[in-house]
């Protein structure tokens, strides 16, 4: 009796906790903090246009100040061994160009020693090199490494950009045309970073860009595209205006590149290298969307990489219902009837590989309009299933269809496009190229597409058992699975149980037990799990040493799904999420989402409450409606 009530305290606390979140258009609003990185990226974008607005900017060099460690470099994630070169630059740079902090200040001294200790900015990321080289502070490559002829070259092509996922065109797409205008554009008050190069020999900058196979294939597209529009004095010139184009048309309500910070941070230098003024409307306006993005975390001003509306959203809207909450409960009918609103009907890139998809997805953030992803449309697929009414009905069909349709030839899931998955990619020379570049099957959204699909739909059932087969085909040796958009083999391997059981995979299947198993393996003494974001980058489970409580819900909320006993292992991790439900330290502002592995990590702040009530709320179901021993 002890234990059940314990359970209903807990679920009671995180829904009440919840619902008094909630925003008063029904959506919720907590942070999606990607760290400092767009927070160095907004002041040198604000002195880049001479834009005055020194609160804002005194404000973004306390917090990045704040998150810096006594070793004078700044870290992605807590474990990360040293510090992050290339961040810790970026931070640096920013610092000095707010104005508000000099070279001889203790903070900026201490992090110069340690980017020379590193090998200064020539070992830098490649992205990092892109924005000193496009704010005048670093040389472009003589050749940059893909040529924006590219851009003109038909999806049928070997290599077009149509092969790139649309996150990747989005972004790379402006970074190809600055490297091929060579734009720089320093001003009056750009810092100097001479000191921090390590070097003064121009060949040793640019590493990346020397891979040999990809300068054969280069040669073969350029040469493709000036066989096809047969004008090669005018290849250029169409190749911008294209580029420029194809960025405008991408422009959302709020003035955004698909609401990414990222892409039109890119984007309005884009426009500058092409002659617009930092005054041109669409640059300005871009602007203001982008502080539209801005949120307050523990007192400081953070930029997001966009904004976590519609996910949030989507997800709470479930897991309040998942632990109880009825249909007709006011938070709920707010939630639902804010995402209905946010269903999309435009084409978008997703498109060009779907012909025959009706648009019906649902985007990540708030005024994301022509951006559908896969997992945001079943998260919203299973908030409004029990929603009555003819226009919840038809948003529900609408949505099953597309995600339907975006199923691969390969039988698993994508997040943005069909069958993008061209090994020719990972020739081209771009930091993060596997992460980026393509938007194969992974088992996190085939598995959560599984599980929506296997729950709450009928019909799907050919659908359902070609993702069970590339679930079964693509489990590691050691039982578990490899999650794309969490940290990462707990993430995966939830995703993944939890879809073969609402598909009716049985527990003793022996793929099933040798997943079990290795959750059991990697759990902690204290009743928890936690993993390192070292995870994606070293490609193998590593533990974080500490429990967390988002890393405990997905592991216990898996072996839920896949047991008919209430094993000690779920006990002990239902007795973790209770006991430390409340704790606020390092584990709970640690990342749980990776973007790019060693380069992009994402704490959603709404995530130690959303899947600790999600497991709650399914082991209640299980075990204890059911009077099962405790």
């Amino acid at each position: 009796m002890r234990n059940v009530q314990l359970v209903k305290a807990e679920i009671n606390r995180l829904t009440d906790l919840l619902k008094s979140s909630q925003s008063q258009d029904g959506s919720w609003a907590y942070p999606f903090e990607i760290g400092i990185m767009t927070d160095a990226y907004m002041i040198i974008l604000l002195r880049t246009l001479k834009m005055k607005d020194e609160e804002l900017i005194q404000k973004l060099a306390e917090r990045i100040e704040s998150r810096q460690e006594e070793s004078g470099a700044w870290k992605l994630f807590r474990d990360e061994k040293e510090g992050n070169l290339s961040l810790t630059i970026e931070s640096y740079y920013a610092l000095l160009y707010s104005g508000y902090r000099q070279k001889n200040d203790p903070h900026l001294t201490a992090a110069r020693k340690f980017i020379l200790s590193k090998g200064g900015i020539k070992k830098a990321g490649m992205f990092t090199k892109i924005m000193l080289a496009m704010t005048g502070l670093y040389p472009w490559p003589a050749v940059f490494p893909v040529p924006i002829e590219i851009v003109l070259l038909p999806p049928s092509s070997p290599i077009s950009i149509y092969q790139l996922s649309s996150f990747a065109r989005i972004h790379l797409l402006p970074v190809v045309l600055l490297g091929s205008k060579k734009f720089r554009r320093r001003t009056e008050n750009s810092p100097d970073l001479g000191e921090i190069y390590g070097t003064r020999d121009r060949e040793e900058l640019w590493e990346e860009s020397r891979s040999d196979e990809w300068r054969k294939l280069v040669d073969v597209l350029t040469g493709m595209a000036e066989s096809l529009i047969g004008l090669p004095e005018r290849l250029r010139s169409m190749a911008y205006e294209g580029t420029k184009q194809y960025m405008l048309e991408r422009i959302e309500p709020d003035g955004t590149s698909l609401n990414y910070f990222s892409s039109t941070f890119y984007m309005i230098f884009a426009l500058l290298a092409l002659g617009c003024s930092p005054k041109n409307p669409v640059i300005i306006k871009a602007v203001k969307g982008l502080k539209g993005m801005s949120c307050t975390i523990d007192g400081h001003i953070h930029f997001q990489l966009t904004d976590a509306k519609v996910w949030n959203t989507a997800l709470i809207s479930h897991a309040l219902q998942e632990a109880g909450a009825d249909e007709s409960d006011a938070a709920i009918l707010k939630a639902n009837n804010y995402l209905l609103s946010r269903q999309q009907t435009r084409h978008g890139d997703w498109t060009v590989h779907n012909r025959k998809g009706v648009p019906g997805g649902w985007g990540f953030s708030d005024f994301n309009t022509m951006h559908p992803d896969v997992d945001d449309t079943t998260a919203n697929l299973r908030s409004i299933h029990n929603q009555t009414g003819k226009a919840a009905k038809k948003s529900r069909q609408k949505g099953i269809q597309w995600a339907l349709s975006m199923q691969n030839r390969d039988g698993g899931w994508p997040a943005f496009e069909k069958n993008v998955d061209n090994p020719l990619l990972n020739l081209i020379p771009i930091q993060g190229a596997e992460f980026i570049l393509t938007d194969p099957s992974t088992a996190d959204l085939t598995g959560r597409t599984i599980e929506y699909l296997g729950t709450f739909t009928t019909g799907a059932e050919t659908s359902i058992k070609r993702g069970i087969g590339w679930l079964k085909k693509n489990q590691r040796i050691d039982g578990s699975w490899y999650g794309r958009w969490g940290i990462c083999f707990l993430y995966g391997t939830w995703a993944a149980l939890t879809g073969l059981a609402a598909a009716g995979e049985k527990e003793d299947e022996e793929y099933i037990r040798k997943a079990v198993e290795w959750l059991k393996s990697v759990q902690n003494e204290d009743g928890g799990w936690g993993e390192s974001c070292r995870s994606d980058i070293e490609k193998r489970y590593v533990s974080l040493g500490s429990s967390t409580l988002t890393h405990t819900a997905w592991a216990v909320d898996a072996l839920i799904a896949v047991s008919h006993e209430n094993s000690p292992e779920i006990r002990k991790g239902m007795a973790f999420l209770i006991r430390e439900g409340q704790r606020n330290d390092w584990t709970t502002d640690y990342p749980k989402g990776q973007g790019v592995a060693g380069f992009l990590y994402m704490h959603y702040h709404s995530y130690r409450y959303i899947w600790p009530l999600l497991a709650l709320g399914h082991y209640e179901k299980k075990f204890m409606q059911k009077g099962s021993s405790e």
